[in-house]
């Protein structure tokens, strides 16, 4: 069961499994491309983004104040982003899939999937300082950020909305 924006809980159905099912795929190849090209594709953002409506629906999200939230979390999400991308500390297409994501997971579990972000993205980060270091390379590090972002998509997708018996039997 998952948690509406206003407190209550909204029901799973095959329908919102089938979808989070997709996301989740969007975010491994989102952190593939990022991987190999150190891009985050356009048509992939704008397809999780377009998606979020259908998952509100499959949710029974009401649009006031549920969706409305999920819009204003989401416009926040990208002005916040985006001017870190305007300080070059982020790049475009983590800008667009952050926001994107905004759509889909509401405030509490998007603030447990930046701060699994961020933990990631750190590690990540000292894993690639040190392995230039280890090769002497000058060059500007590359880090490719959309491999934390679907990292922390992927933990909290998982943490809030897989059902209990598959968390219990992974723990076992």
């Amino acid at each position: 069961m998952g948690r509406g924006l206003a407190g209550g809980t909204k029901s799973m159905n095959s329908i919102s499994y089938g979808l989070l099912i997709a996301l989740a795929i969007a975010l491994l190849f989102a952190a593939f491309t990022d991987i190999r090209r150190r891009q985050i594709d356009n048509w992939l953002n704008l397809a999780i983004a377009l998606a979020a409506p259908v998952f509100w629906w499959s949710q029974g999200l009401s649009l006031w104040p549920d969706v409305a939230f999920q819009l204003g979390m989401a416009a926040a999400a990208f002005a916040v982003f985006a001017a870190l991308f305007a300080f070059k500390v982020m790049g475009g297409g983590d800008v667009k899939l952050l926001t994107a994501l905004a759509l889909w997971i509401p405030f509490y579990e998007y603030m447990q999937l930046l701060l699994i972000m961020a933990v990631t993205g750190g590690v990540l980060t000292m894993m690639l300082v040190f392995w230039h270091v280890a090769r002497r390379q000058r060059d500007r590090i590359a880090v490719p950020y959309g491999v934390a972002i679907a990292v922390g998509g992927l933990w909290t997708l998982a943490i809030n909305y897989l059902p209990a018996g598959a968390l219990a039997a992974q723990g076992a």
